[in-house]
């Protein structure tokens, strides 16, 4: 289903995400102060406008209050992310992610009312990190502290097998969302699902739980 969205900041994550909104086949209002970067994002957005964010006038004739999800990610100037932030909540928007580049940062909007705050460098930190560390792994989304979504190659160990004989919620407490075989995606698969070597495994559970799973069942 088609949906709007408004980009503030069209940096290298805001326009990343700009991007790939726009070329999922959404709407996408793309905002920056900077003219030359608007200009670049002309093709890669429904509307592209030279706006100053921070000002409750503009954004009212830009009809944000019609979009219900709008990502913050102005860059280096923490003042203009939290004053459009604030400004965003006030005007009743639905959805506002904001980019944060800092622990400062991240509080301030949090009390303000951001619905979710990113740290994009560190989130890919931790991805990367966790791709380096175990050769089995091949994705990792951090949820929170304590839960994340991994993707697992699966070994000779458990090639054969079907999702039941490896019993991994009893087990290590872990759930399987899916498969991945080649360009086969398999959503929900069912006990009776065989896992051949090399399969992806998709798996949520707690961070103890998978590395468990890591470490004895794989």
């Amino acid at each position: 289903m088609k949906k709007q969205f408004a980009v503030i900041g069209l940096g290298r994550f805001g326009g990343s995400v700009c991007k790939e909104l726009y070329e999922m086949g959404h709407e996408v209002l793309a905002i920056d102060l900077n003219e030359d970067k608007v200009n670049d994002f002309t093709r890669f957005s429904t509307h592209a406008v030279v706006a100053n964010a921070t000002d409750e006038s503009t954004l009212l004739s830009l009809g944000i209050r019609n979009f219900e999800h709008v990502i913050v990610a102005i860059g280096d100037n923490i003042q203009a992310s939290i004053l459009c932030t604030l400004l965003l909540k006030e005007l009743q928007v639905k959805q506002v992610w904001v980019k944060a580049q800092n622990q400062y940062h991240h509080k301030v909007v949090e009390k303000i009312g951001a619905d979710r705050i990113i740290h994009p460098e560190h989130d890919m930190g931790v991805r990367i990190a966790h791709y380096l560390a175990s050769e089995k792994i091949i994705d990792y989304i951090e949820l929170s502290p304590e839960f994340s979504i991994v993707e697992l190659m699966a070994t000779q160990k458990v090639s054969y097998q079907t999702i039941a004989d490896l019993d991994i919620r009893a087990k290590y407490g872990c759930t399987i969302l899916g498969l991945k075989r080649g360009e086969d995606v398999i959503i929900s698969p069912t006990p009776d699902q065989l896992i051949f070597e090399k399969d992806i495994i998709i798996l949520i559970g707690s961070n103890n739980d998978i590395k468990r799973y890591q470490e004895e069942g794989l």
